[in-house]
C-alpha cells in the first residue's frame, strides 16, 4: 500500500471492501446450522506491528529508524451480532505491548461465517476504526487503521467455542510531528502494515430454538391392483442420532408388518380405494418433544380395462429441411386385444402413410423441433396418444474468411538487392489494386533473406520497401500504411510475400516476426550522394 494515501482515500477503499464482502454475503448459500445471535471472543492476541518509527531522543540531523519489535504479550475482545447464519456485524478491540510502548485497536465492520455440520466454523472480516500507537519518548499517535483477515473455531458445546486460530492484516498511517523535522523524510508519518494472531474462547448467546423431531413417510408403489403388496418408509431427522428409536406401524387397510423404518403391507381381500399408511416415531430417552408422526397414502384399484400402448420414433431425428424422415410407432395391448395406429399429423411439413409405418415431409419447414403425432386404438375403444420430435437444422455457415497468399515479388538484384525492380512494381500494382476494391481488406508483407546473403535487415528492408511502394511510390498507389503490416520471414530465399487479410480473418504469422519500422526504413532507388568536403 502507497505510504502517501490519504487518509480520505483511504476510508473510501476500506469503505468499499466492507460493500464487496457484504454483497458477498447476499449472495452466499444458505446455513443449516442454527448460529448464535451473539458471540463474544475473549482470549490471547499477538502482534507483528510491521512499522519503523523515530528513534527517541536523537536528533533530527542525524536520524535513526527503530523498527518495533514483536509485541508478544496482548490480549483481545470482540463481539459479534449475526443477522443471518452467515452474516454479522463485529466490534473489535486488542492490546499489545512491550517495554518499547503498546499498540492498541479497535475496529468494527462486517463478519462473514461458514457454518459446518461438523461444528467447524471458518469466519473472514474486514473491519475499519482507530489505532493508538505509544511508543516510550515519543508523542502518541492516533490513526485511522483497519483489519481484514479471518480464522476458525471449533464448536463443541453449544455455549462454547474454542478459536483454534485467527490471522489478521493490521495497517495504520501515524503520524509524530513532534518528534521530526523534514529531514526524518518518512519516518514522520510511518504506515503500520503488520499481522496480528489470535485464539481463545468464543462464548455463544441466543440463537434459534432447537428444531423439533421430524418424520417423512413414503410408500412404493402408490398405486397397485388387488392382492400386490406395497412397501412403506419412514425418514427421520432431528432425533438424536446416538438414542435407540422406537417405530410404530399402522394402516387404514390391508395387513400391515413392519419392521424399524420398513413396513410392507398385504392387500389382498381388499376392495379397491385409497388407504393411508401411519408411521409413529419416538425417542425413549427424551421426556418431551421425542416424537414425531407422518402418513403416505397409497390406492388400491380392481382389475381394469387397460388401454395400449404406445412409443413412437423419427429416423433421422435431425436432419435439413427437404430431407425425408421415417415415423414408426410400436403399439401393444397389455390385454392382448388387436390394435391399430391412425390419426397422423406434425406441427409443421406433411406426413405421408398410415399405419404403423409413414414418412414426415420436411420441404421448406422452418428451422426448430417439429412434433409429430398418431394415436392407438384397440377393439374396446380404448386409444392411447404417443409423440415424437424432428429436430429441423438451419443450413451450415459459409466458412469464416482465411488469410491468403496473393503473390510475391524476388529480388535478384546483386548490388541492390533490397530494391523493388519494374517486375516486382508490376506485381504490387496488381496488389494494390486488390487493395482498392477491397477497401476494407489489409494487407501482410512478409520479408524473407538468403541465408548467404549477410546485409543486416535485409528482409525487413524487402518488406518496408514493398509498403513504401505501394503507400507513396511512383506509381502513386496511395494505399493507407495502417492497412499494411510488414514482417520478416524464414523462407530462406530472396522474395517478400504479399497475404491479403479480408475482414474478420486473421493472419497466423506462423515463423514470423514484426518489423520494428521505427528502426528499419525504406532504402531509396537513389540514395543522394554524400556531400563533397570543402
Amino acid at each position: 500500500m502507497s505510504r502517501n494515501l490519504s487518509p480520505r482515500r483511504f476510508l473510501l477503499l476500506t469503505c468499499l471492501g466492507m460493500l464487496i464482502v457484504s454483497l458477498f454475503t447476499a449472495v452466499s448459500f444458505a446455513q443449516d446450522q442454527p448460529a448464535p445471535k451473539v458471540e463474544v471472543f475473549t482470549g490471547y492476541e499477538w502482534l507483528h506491528p510491521g512499522v519503523q518509527v523515530p528513534q527517541p531522543g536523537l536528533s533530527p540531523d542525524a536520524p535513526v529508524a527503530l523498527k518495533l519489535p514483536d509485541m508478544p504479550k496482548g490480549f483481545g475482545v470482540s463481539a459479534t451480532y449475526n443477522f443471518t447464519p452467515v452474516f454479522g456485524f463485529e466490534g473489535d478491540i486488542s492490546h499489545n505491548w512491550t517495554d518499547l510502548g503498546h499498540d492498541t485497536i479497535a475496529a468494527i465492520g462486517p463478519k462473514i461465517t461458514w457454518r459446518t455440520e461438523n461444528n467447524v466454523n471458518l469466519f473472514a472480516h474486514a473491519l475499519l476504526g482507530w489505532n493508538r500507537l505509544d511508543v516510550n519518548g515519543l508523542t502518541t499517535s492516533d490513526a485511522l487503521g483497519s483489519l481484514v483477515g479471518g480464522g476458525m473455531d471449533l464448536r463443541p458445546w453449544k455455549k462454547l467455542s474454542i478459536r483454534v486460530f485467527q490471522v489478521d492484516y493490521v495497517w495504520a498511517a501515524h503520524h509524530f510531528p513532534a518528534e521530526a523535522s523534514q529531514s526524518f523524510g518518512d519516518l514522520r508519518r510511518p504506515h503500520e502494515n503488520g499481522v496480528r494472531l489470535g485464539t481463545g474462547l468464543v462464548w455463544n448467546f441466543g440463537g434459534a430454538p432447537p428444531v423439533p423431531p421430524a418424520a417423512s413417510c413414503s410408500i412404493q408403489p402408490s398405486e397397485v391392483m388387488v392382492g400386490e403388496p406395497v412397501t412403506a418408509t419412514v425418514n427421520t431427522s432431528n432425533f438424536n442420532p446416538k438414542h435407540t428409536l422406537t417405530y410404530t406401524w399402522s394402516s387404514t387397510g390391508g395387513k400391515i408388518t413392519g419392521k424399524d423404518t420398513s413396513a410392507t403391507v398385504d392387500t389382498n381381500g381388499i376392495a379397491g380405494g385409497s388407504y393411508t399408511v401411519t408411521a409413529r416415531v419416538s425417542d425413549p430417552k427424551m421426556k418431551n418433544g421425542g416424537e414425531a408422526s407422518c402418513n403416505a397414502n397409497f390406492a388400491v384399484k380392481e382389475p381394469p380395462k387397460n388401454p395400449p400402448k404406445m412409443t413412437c420414433s423419427a429416423n433421422p431425428a435431425s436432419v435439413q429441411a427437404g430431407t425425408p424422415v421415417n415415423l414408426t410407432c410400436d403399439c401393444s395391448s397389455p390385454d392382448n386385444v388387436p390394435v391399430t395406429v391412425s390419426g397422423w399429423t406434425a406441427s409443421a411439413g406433411t406426413v405421408n402413410g398410415n399405419g404403423a409405418n409413414a414418412t414426415l415431409d420436411t420441404t421448406n419447414v422452418p428451422a426448430g423441433p417439429v412434433t409429430v403425432n398418431a394415436s392407438c386404438a384397440d377393439t374396446r375403444g380404448l386409444t392411447t396418444p404417443a409423440s415424437t420430435q424432428v429436430d429441423i437444422q438451419s443450413p451450415p455457415p459459409p466458412p469464416p474468411p482465411q488469410a491468403s497468399k496473393l503473390s510475391q515479388c524476388d529480388f535478384p538484384n546483386e548490388k541492390k538487392p533490397w530494391r523493388v525492380d519494374n517486375t516486382c512494381k508490376a506485381v504490387l500494382d496488381d496488389v494494390a489494386l486488390r487493395l482498392q476494391r477491397e477497401n476494407d481488406t489489409k494487407l501482410v508483407i512478409v520479408g524473407n533473406n538468403d541465408p548467404s546473403e549477410k546485409r543486416k535487415n535485409l528482409a525487413a528492408e524487402r518488406a518496408v520497401n514493398s509498403k513504401a511502394y505501394l503507400s507513396g511510390g511512383e506509381a502513386k498507389q496511395g494505399i493507407d500504411p495502417s492497412r499494411i503490416e510488414t514482417r520478416t520471414g524464414n523462407a530462406g530465399t530472396k522474395t517478400a510475400e504479399y497475404w491479403v487479410v479480408p475482414t474478420g480473418a486473421t493472419y497466423s504469422g506462423e515463423g514470423t516476426q514484426p518489423v520494428d519500422e521505427m528502426k528499419v526504413k525504406a532504402v531509396p532507388d537513389h540514395p543522394r550522394a554524400p556531400a563533397k568536403k570543402k
